[in-house]
């Protein structure tokens, strides 16, 4: 179907969006900060444990070198042994507590004041994270002294060492986790980035593209898109999609076929009125004639032609638009169930059974002309269900049409005994150019009788479970004001 000019000045008036960052980018760029967030936060408890198994080992050396010191005759280690042994362990003073003695082990070089005291005995996670990152933070080259506990009967053994080698080496360890987090961050980024576009992206970028190209063509099959076989959500989102692309190709077929019907009857509607109008002069002097015959069919011709320009006229209205509003007026159901048999042409027709069982005094409130039409759909297309069965079937040839009234809504059946409706039929039983099944049929009948059914109100439907097919029209009465109804009365 063609784009109309509104359409076609829309497309070229909407803006094309600014050139972004794909969904992959994003993707790339969200990846690596996430990946350095957990980096980090592997970092924070990993640089405290480091300063932790540092000061540990001091510890660990202190107290062997507490052994060897006491171990000495009488206490007395030279002091050249001394600055040996405290420089092996890196050390300046090693001191132990024996009950309510506090002893010197060895000493070099002490400051006059410690900077920091450090008791590995009550070490919590959070202070060993908050003293490492002050020691990091600080500069200079204080002293620490650190506590643990000692070997033997000794209650604590006591260490000073130098702050600043201890910084240097947890610079060291920073630079060296930094430069392992930098390559994991990079190696898990793409490896995360090339997991999720291709399970996630790449079939996006499916779908967009097929969302695009329908979107240009939407009449072609060819830009349909063909699900995969995913069993998650965008192996639904796919197959979804696909039906919906059908479902749409096929509607706008179908709207194709009905402007293309509009357009064809449009052209000939002119000539088809002037001929119409033509005989309708013909039959105005045909009504003259005396004879008796003429005047019993002259009326009813007269009124199949005025019915037939009024068809040709609401033509161009059902092309393009819809059928016009109904003219409702409670008529009696009996006459027109007649008139329909007569233009069908059933009145003659002795191979096919007429049975009319309508209510005495049956009435409806529905616009003459429309349930005329509706009637004739239904009866013709009884009448051809009728004629395509062979003559090894058997059986009566019968139409039979009942009127009702349940309350306020009157019941009109159509039925046959005929073939009945196929079952791949009645999926599509009211759409138009979907359920015939005839050579030369449009597939229009039971679609124009919905709609008029529709526009009053009321409802048609296929009864199950009948011999042949049935069809059955409700069309409710239109409510009527309480005031409207006195003001008559009183004025009758």
């Amino acid at each position: 179907m063609a784009l109309t000019d509104d359409q076609a000045t829309a497309q070229k008036q909407r803006p094309k969006p600014p050139l972004r960052l794909g969904l992959s980018g994003k993707l790339l760029l969200l990846t690596i900060p996430l990946v350095m967030i957990a980096g980090l936060l592997i970092y924070v408890p990993a640089i405290a444990n480091f300063r932790m198994n540092r000061l540990n080992d001091r510890l660990a050396a202190a107290n062997t070198a507490a052994l060897v010191l006491d171990a000495a005759p009488s206490g007395l280690v030279p002091d050249s042994l001394a600055r040996q042994i405290l420089t092996s362990i890196g050390a300046r003073a090693v001191a132990i507590k024996l009950g309510q003695q506090r002893r010197l082990l060895a000493s070099a070089d002490l400051p006059a004041a410690i900077d920091h005291d450090v008791d590995m005995r009550a070490m919590t996670v959070w202070s060993a994270i908050v003293d490492a990152f002050e020691i990091m933070l600080e500069h200079g080259d204080q002293t620490i002294r650190v506590v643990g506990p000692a070997p033997g009967q000794a209650q604590f053994i006591e260490v000073v060492i130098d702050e600043k080698p201890l910084r240097q080496a947890m610079y060291r360890f920073s630079r060296n986790v930094l430069v392992v987090a930098l390559l994991i961050a990079g190696l898990t980024a793409g490896l995360v980035y090339l997991a999720l576009h291709y399970l996630f992206v790449r079939p996006m970028r499916r779908l967009t593209a097929s969302l695009v190209g329908f979107h240009e063509n939407p009449e072609s099959s060819a830009r349909i898109i063909v699900p995969s076989q995913r069993g998650d959500e965008i192996g639904v989102a796919e197959r979804e999609l696909s039906d919906m692309q059908r479902d749409l190709v096929s509607m706008l077929h179908q709207k194709s076929r009905l402007a293309a019907l509009g357009l064809a009857v449009s052209k000939i509607n002119h000539d088809l009125r002037n001929l119409l109008a033509s005989s309708q002069l013909l039959s105005d002097q045909l009504a003259s004639v005396p004879d008796p015959r003429v005047q019993r069919f002259a009326p009813k011709l007269l009124r199949s032609l005025e019915r037939a320009i009024a068809f040709c006229q609401s033509t161009l209205s059902y092309g393009r638009a819809q059928e016009a509003a109904p003219d409702r007026r409670v008529i009696m159901v009996e006459p027109a169930v007649a008139e329909v048999r007569e233009s069908a042409g059933l009145a003659t027709d002795v191979s096919i059974t007429w049975i009319s069982a309508i209510e005495r005094g049956l009435t409806i409130d529905a616009d003459p002309d429309q349930l005329f039409r509706v009637l004739l759909n239904l009866v013709r297309n009884a009448t051809q269900a009728l004629e395509s069965r062979q003559d090894s079937d058997g059986g009566a040839q019968q139409i039979r049409i009942t009127g009702r009234r349940e309350g306020t809504v009157a019941i009109i059946e159509v039925s046959d005994t005929g073939p009945g409706v196929p079952a791949k039929a009645r999926e599509h039983l009211f759409e138009a150019f979907q359920t015939s099944g005839r050579p030369g049929g449009s597939g229009l009948g039971l679609a124009i009788a919905a709609e008029l059914i529709r526009a009053h109100g009321g409802h048609i439907h296929l009864v199950e479970g009948t011999i042949g097919a049935t069809f059955q029209i409700s069309i409710p009465d239109r409510p009527v004001e309480l005031l409207s109804v006195r003001s008559e009365r009183a004025r009758a």
